[in-house]
């Protein structure tokens, strides 16, 4: 009987600590079929420190090529800078990972009676892969991205919590895409 009451009140413990906790670590997926072959593709999203392909991205310098720890600083149309890091690169299976270093605030709030700096992209701790796939005559790109919502602990306010990021992300995964598509269909 001892044995169970500790049972229990372990895992009465465990669960309160774990509704307890701060943010959930997010993903998102997105693909799209483009009609070009898959080179034309790749040729246009493989240079690491050319991001002219993301319409949100005024300009992009770079350091390191596309060699494992390049670096490259984006320059985001509304005056926002993000730092990435390159974590790996495959030209033959037309694929790269990179992770966010560094970004700007693009305003300050204050939350709970502190003042909190809203990064340009609401997130924290974001990792992300872009694959290029050759389906035939067509190419299937698949850019996917997992990231913690922007404001690390509880109660966040809406410019950091997990819709501020998801929707974020959403939408620059989706631009980028279309914009992808429109580029290489040319």
């Amino acid at each position: 009987m001892k044995k169970f009451t500790l049972l229990v009140s372990a895992l009465f413990l465990f669960a309160a600590g774990a509704h307890a906790h701060g943010p959930v670590r997010q993903k998102v997926k997105q693909d799209i079929t483009i009609n070009a072959p898959a080179d034309k593709v790749w040729a246009l999203i493989k240079n690491f420190d050319d991001m002219s392909w993301l319409p949100a991205v005024a300009s992009t310098t770079g350091e390191g090529g596309n060699k494992k720890g390049a670096t490259r600083v984006l320059t985001l149309k509304d005056g926002g800078t993000i730092k990435e890091e390159l974590k790996k690169h495959d030209d033959k299976k037309m694929s790269y990972a990179y992770k966010i270093k560094d970004m700007s605030a693009a305003k300050t709030i204050t939350h709970s009676g502190q003042d909190e700096e809203v990064p340009v992209l609401p997130v924290s701790n974001y990792a992300a892969s872009i694959d290029v796939k050759a389906k035939g005559d067509k190419t299937q790109v698949i850019w996917k991205a997992g990231y913690y919502r922007a404001y690390m602990n509880n109660n966040p306010p809406d410019e950091m919590n997990e819709e501020a990021a998801n929707t974020a992300v959403n939408a620059i995964f989706k631009e980028g895409l279309e914009n992808l598509k429109a580029l290489a269909e040319k």
